[in-house]
This record gives C-alpha cells, sequence and structure tokens, in this order.
C-alpha cells in the first residue's frame, strides 16, 4: 500500500492516532505537508495531541477523533452526538480497524480502518484479521469523494489492491 502513497500528491493528511513511532510520523510527513494528528489511546508519547479536530474543506466540516472516546465504540448514535457536538458535515472515527462510511441524519461518517492492517483484542473473531487500508477523499465545493483503499487477499493468497468509491453531498446524502 505504501507503493500508492506518492509525495506531493496529497495536500493535508488527517491521522485519526496510534501513530506509535517516529518512522510512520516521517513518512508521512514526506507524503503531505500538512499533517493533523488526534491522539489514539496508544499515543502515551505525545500528551499533548488533541483528542479531536475539525477542519474545512470546500464547504464541509470535517471532524476526526481516535475513537476511543466513543462509547460505545463504533456506536451510530454516539457517532452522531459527536457529529453534532463538533459541529461537523463528516466525522472521521478510527479504533475498530474496520472500514465503514455510511450517510446518518445528513452527515457522513467514515472509518478507514487500519492502514497497517494492526491488530486490537476484541473486535475480531475467531479467524477474522483486519484488512490493510486507508481512504483519500477529495472535496469539491459541498461534495466529498471517498476512495478506499483496501489490500485483499485471494483464496489462493494473492495480494490485490480493491479501490472503492463513495460519494457525499452535503445537504443531499450519499452522492450520485
Amino acid at each position: 500500500l505504501k507503493k500508492l502513497l506518492s509525495p506531493g500528491k496529497i495536500g493535508q493528511i488527517l491521522c485519526l492516532g496510534n501513530l506509535t513511532d517516529k518512522e510512520t510520523y516521517d513518512f508521512l510527513r514526506q507524503i503531505a505537508p500538512d499533517l493533523q494528528i488526534v491522539k489514539g489511546d496508544y499515543d502515551v508519547e505525545a500528551p499533548n495531541l488533541p483528542l479531536s479536530k475539525v477542519v474545512s474543506h470546500g464547504s464541509l466540516r470535517i471532524g476526526f477523533t481516535h475513537g476511543h472516546t466513543i462509547i460505545p465504540p463504533g456506536d451510530a448514535d454516539s457517532l452522531l452526538i459527536a457529529a453534532r457536538h463538533m459541529d461537523v458535515d463528516v466525522l472521521l472515527w478510527g479504533g475498530t480497524h474496520r472500514f465503514e462510511a455510511y450517510e446518518l441524519e445528513g452527515k457522513f461518517f467514515v472509518n478507514p480502518g487500519s492502514a497497517t492492517g494492526a491488530m486490537s483484542t476484541g473486535w475480531w473473531g475467531e479467524g477474522e484479521m483486519p484488512t490493510p487500508g486507508f481512504c483519500l477523499m477529495d472535496v469539491q465545493g459541498d461534495v466529498l469523494v471517498l476512495y478506499v483503499y483496501q489490500l485483499k487477499t485471494d483464496a489462493n493468497g494473492v495480494e490485490n489492491v480493491a479501490v472503492e468509491k463513495v460519494s457525499f453531498r452535503k445537504n443531499g446524502g450519499l452522492a450520485a
């Protein structure tokens, strides 16, 4: 997946926490000049990171948080409350290491999953493994186009990158 991230093509990275080593930080800084990070539950050496942040692109306000402060974890109603509290159109959250994207009450919710496919206890069933992946967002005015990249392994053990596209329009829900 690293090969897909070329320096100079991405303007901003929103990191949802648990950036636990300097090598990853340096890699992300080389990809985009504007690296925005929130505190994850394993970012113990970075006590000054905020738990959440809001950025604006076009007419969209995008909030992001690691997700360990959302109780119960990944709960749609709790995420909606957080989005309302942050006054955002889009809420990105992490922590579950599973990709999700959906619209609820005029807001768009995205969990990009885990770029590394990192394991976490309690989220995965017997024999299940997280799928490494990341999301790229393109915002034009009130439309956000989300490109989802996931490293899939077929029955023969061959890895391929699958790309999915999801669009959201402010005040219009999921776009065509």
